[in-house]
């Protein structure tokens, strides 16, 4: 039974929940439950804590929840304030479990649950759940961002959601085989079906969620153009600048249904951004790859809008006509404000 004051189904008790699930960094956490208590970490919010988080923990959170807990029990002790008797006590087992480390080492992967938390704005999208609330549970790094951005769909987390929201096919291409193991076992996690990783039959259940081993160095022009996508999703694939020309070769191929494209391999000049750009959102005549991206290297963007003129790719830049929901108010370990969308189509359509 919720105790008086406290909805774990309603900001901001909500938010702490989710946050602690998404595994996010501790501090902010604790940020969190200060935002709870109305600045401090009252005996309600470390009830709550103790009821919806640490009870309910799996073992591979184990060393996630100690750190939390040891981040809590330092924040309320240096307010001066009284710490619940089992908060303590698990946090002195956790200290005696966890004492050789051997827990961290076995567990280089966590069970994440991201949930992304639909305002009432959202109910005008005919995709928005009727829960307000998709959670969606995942294998992964405990960073997300570190040893899980392979050259390809990663996680699964585009694709679960895709899925969700009832595309009418999607296709989920990896080129690490340890990432596409986990992004099949992120499939069956989520109770979707995969499909088989042969790229030559994609013509099966449209219903299938698929997933294809598809390095982007190696992949062949025949091959590519069975695909014939309408849309094409990628996130955070503007970031090394080895792996940009063959990128780009893959969604020229992708984004040319007229005829064979004559990408060269490498290439190394300026691209101008100024001139005007049709993104053709909302239109299903041709085809066109939305990418969400951060520019953390100035140079390596470039490199990957030169890339994109000398493939006949026209690049356009949506960020400021096309606002997101905000659907994961929670987490604080990232500033959305750094992330820009990127429509790229053919330009001799």
């Amino acid at each position: 039974m919720a105790e008086q004051g406290v909805d774990p189904i309603a900001p901001p008790f909500l938010h702490l929940l989710s946050a602690f699930l998404a595994m996010e960094p501790t501090q902010c956490l604790v940020s969190l439950a200060r935002a709870c208590g109305g600045g401090s970490i009252t005996e309600v919010v470390q009830r709550f804590v103790w009821d919806n988080c640490i009870c309910k923990v799996e073992k591979s959170h184990v060393p996630y929840s100690k750190s939390f807990l040891k981040k809590l029990i330092n924040e309320i002790e240096s307010a001066h304030g009284d710490v619940l008797d089992e908060l303590y006590e698990q946090y002195a087992s956790y200290m005696i479990s966890l004492k050789d480390g051997s827990l961290v080492k076995e567990n280089s992967r966590v069970l994440k649950w991201i949930s992304f938390l639909f305002s009432p704005g959202c109910l005008e999208v005919p995709s928005c759940p009727k829960s307000m609330q998709l959670a969606v549970p995942l294998h992964c790094s405990l960073n997300m961002l570190e040893g899980d951005t392979g050259v390809g769909s990663g996680v699964g987390l585009v694709g679960i959601c895709l899925a969700h929201v009832k595309a009418s096919k999607v296709i989920l291409s990896e080129g690490d085989l340890s990432s596409l193991a986990n992004l099949k076992l992120n499939l069956e996690l989520n109770q979707l079906n995969k499909g088989v990783d042969d790229p030559g039959s994609i013509n099966q259940d449209p219903n299938l969620v698929k997933c294809i081993f598809l390095p982007w160095e190696s992949a062949e022009e025949s091959e590519l153009q069975n695909f014939m996508p309408d849309i094409i999703l990628g996130a955070d694939v503007i970031y090394n600048p080895l792996c940009l020309p063959y990128l780009i070769r893959v969604l020229a191929i992708l984004l040319n249904r007229n005829k064979s494209s004559s990408y060269p391999r490498q290439d190394n000049h300026s691209h101008d951004l100024s001139r005007d750009y049709t993104d053709g959102v909302g239109k299903n005549s041709v085809p066109v790859a939305y990418i969400a991206s951060v520019i953390r290297n100035a140079e390596t963007f470039n490199y990957f809008l030169a890339l994109a003129k000398e493939a006949n790719l026209d690049v356009n830049d949506l960020t400021e006509r096309y606002k997101p929901f905000d659907l994961l108010p929670y987490m604080q370990s990232y500033d959305r404000s750094t992330v820009r969308l990127f429509t790229l189509s053919n330009s001799c359509k």
